[in-house]
């Protein structure tokens, strides 16, 4: 107990990822953690991930330097998410190429077993941290306390990414930014909005990540529930 609370305690005092990190992995790697992975996410992307924040470990048993398109390639675990509100285990057997993935109630036997916990703020989804291994202790004990380090880790995170801005007020989106969320909120994935309103789907995401800084969001998703409350877009 008095190892977790130092490390919560040294996450939120943290300035940077960097040091965030540090707390996370001295705290988790004694108990047969060495993969992590932090990210924000919003189910209004394809891909999922919003912002990788951490990523750090040999995930694909090769060395491989794993970047989003990569790692949500070969783990498709991370939609399980959009499932649950609560922390999993999951397994990874076979070579690269051939790998399976399998959510499961106990990790055993052979492959790289993983905790996955989802993170939800007071506007819904925001995110998740996967921490992995080799030899992982799943104790109960173990799943509850890296799910306090997973929820000071990501709103830490969150918070580091996100610039200080002023309280929303009316009038604070340009009108393209508005009818770019208004496709948000409608549910439409970025290309559908690129292709919807005549513009390249970078566009769409510079457009939304302007959106997120300006009004203190660390997703989309929340970015949408914050414009609408602040009368920006209709409900």
């Amino acid at each position: 107990m008095q190892a977790l609370v130092r490390c919560v305690a040294a996450i939120e005092r943290s300035d940077t990822i960097a040091g965030l990190a540090r707390a996370v992995r001295a705290f988790a790697q004694p108990l047969g953690y060495d993969r992590f992975v932090l990210y924000s996410a919003t189910p209004t992307r394809a891909e999922l991930i919003e912002e990788l924040y951490w990523v750090e470990g040999d995930w694909l048993g090769d060395g491989t330097v794993v970047d989003v398109k990569t790692y949500l390639r070969h783990c498709p675990v991370n939609h399980h998410i959009l499932e649950t509100e609560q922390p999993f285990f999951w397994t990874k057997r076979g070579e690269r190429g051939a790998e399976t993935y399998r959510i499961v109630h106990t990790p055993r036997g052979p492959g790289i077993h993983g905790l996955q916990v989802p993170v939800f703020g007071p506007h819904g989804l925001m995110g998740a941290i996967s921490f992995g291994g080799r030899h992982i202790d799943d104790a109960l004990a173990t799943r509850l306390a890296l799910s306090l380090v997973g929820q000071a880790a990501l709103r830490r995170a969150s918070a580091l990414a996100r610039p200080l801005v002023a309280a929303t007020q009316p009038g604070t989106l340009t009108e393209r930014e508005r009818a770019v969320m208004r496709w948000m909120a409608a549910g439409k994935r970025q290309a559908e909005a690129a292709s919807l309103m005549g513009i390249s789907e970078r566009t769409v995401e510079n457009h939304l990540r302007r959106v997120r800084r300006r009004l203190g969001a660390s997703t989309t998703a929340e970015a949408v529930r914050m414009a609408i409350r602040a009368g920006e877009i209709a409900a």
